[in-house]
C-alpha cells in the first residue's frame, strides 16, 4: 500500500510540474529544430534526418579521407586536406541535392496549379482538391500531399495541415500556393482559379528563363570543378613518389599545400557564385 501510495503522489506532483517542464523542452526542440543545418534537411526533403545524423557521418568521412589520403601518401598536411574535404563533402551534397529538388519541382507547380483549378471547377473543397493531389500530382510531389491527407483527415484542420505541408515541401512556390489556398479558404472570393492561372503563368516562364541561362552558364560549374581538382590530383600523384613525399612534407611544402588550399577554396567559391542564379526566398516558410 505505501507503494502504491508513493506512486501516486509521485504522478501528482508529475502532473503539476508539467506546465513549467513541457514548454521548455517544446522551446528546446524550436530551438534545435531552426538551425542552418535543420533548415538545410528541410528543404533537402530529409527533413526526418536528424542534424546530429549529418554531423556524424561528416566526421565519419573526414576520418575515411584522412586514411585513404595517408596510404596513399604519407604526408600528412596532405591527409588534413583531404580529412576537411571529405568532411564537407555531405553538406556540399545536401545542397546539390536541395538544388536539385528546386529545379525539378519549379517546373512542376505549373501543372499542380492546373490540377488545383480543375478540381476547385469541379466542385471539390480546398482540403479535397489539395488532398487529391496525392494520386494525381506528379510523382515527386505525391509523397507531401500524401502527408497532408492523411493529417487533414486525421485532424480536419486545413490550416495546420497545410502549415506541416509547406514543411514538407520547402519550396518558394509551393509556400505561395498554400498562402494563396488558405486566404481564400479564410476569407473566400471567386478570384482563386485567375490567380492560380496567373501564378502557373509566372512560373511557367520563370522556369523557362532559368533553364536558358543555367544552359549557357553551365560552362562555369564545369570549369570550377575542373580548375579545382586537377592541381590536386596531380599532387596527389607527384606525393606518391618517395621524395615528393619528402619534399611536401618539409616546411615549404606544408606552407604550398595550405596556400594552395586556401586559393582552390576560395577560386572555387568566386566561380561558383559568378554562375549562380538569385534563388527566391520563402517568405512564407
Amino acid at each position: 500500500m505505501t507503494f502504491v501510495w508513493g506512486a501516486v503522489l509521485a504522478a501528482g506532483t508529475l502532473l503539476a510540474l508539467s506546465p513549467w517542464l513541457w514548454p521548455l523542452r517544446e522551446e528546446r526542440t524550436a530551438a534545435a529544430s531552426s538551425g542552418s543545418l535543420a533548415r538545410l534537411l528541410e528543404a533537402a526533403g530529409l527533413a526526418r534526418v536528424s542534424p546530429g545524423s549529418v554531423i556524424v557521418v561528416a566526421v565519419c568521412a573526414a576520418a575515411v579521407g584522412a586514411a585513404a589520403s595517408w596510404l596513399i601518401a604519407q604526408v600528412p598536411t596532405l591527409s588534413l586536406v583531404a580529412a576537411v574535404a571529405c568532411g564537407i563533402a555531405p553538406f556540399a551534397w545536401l545542397r546539390a541535392r536541395r538544388s536539385r529538388l528546386v529545379r525539378v519541382r519549379r517546373g512542376l507547380w505549373p501543372d499542380v496549379c492546373d490540377l488545383l483549378i480543375a478540381s476547385v471547377r469541379a466542385g471539390m473543397s480546398l482540403p479535397d482538391a489539395v488532398a487529391s493531389l496525392s494520386q494525381s500530382a506528379p510523382a515527386e510531389l505525391r509523397p507531401a500531399f500524401a502527408g497532408f491527407a492523411r493529417d487533414v483527415a486525421a485532424s480536419g484542420h486545413f490550416d495546420s495541415s497545410a502549415q506541416r505541408l509547406k514543411v514538407a515541401l520547402a519550396d518558394p512556390v509551393g509556400d505561395r500556393i498554400l498562402e494563396t489556398l488558405r486566404m481564400a479558404r479564410q476569407v473566400g472570393g471567386t478570384e482563386l482559379t485567375p490567380v492560380l492561372r496567373a501564378l502557373a503563368a509566372s512560373v511557367r516562364a520563370d522556369t523557362a528563363l532559368r533553364a536558358e541561362v543555367e544552359s549557357r552558364q553551365s560552362w562555369i560549374r564545369g570549369a570550377a570543378v575542373l580548375g579545382v581538382a586537377a592541381p590536386w590530383v596531380i599532387l596527389s600523384l607527384l606525393a606518391m613518389r618517395p621524395e615528393g613525399a619528402e619534399a611536401y612534407a618539409s616546411t615549404e611544402g606544408v606552407a604550398l599545400i595550405l596556400a594552395g588550399a586556401a586559393v582552390s577554396f576560395v577560386a572555387f567559391r568566386v566561380m561558383i557564385r559568378l554562375g549562380r542564379l538569385p534563388e527566391p526566398r520563402r517568405w512564407f516558410g
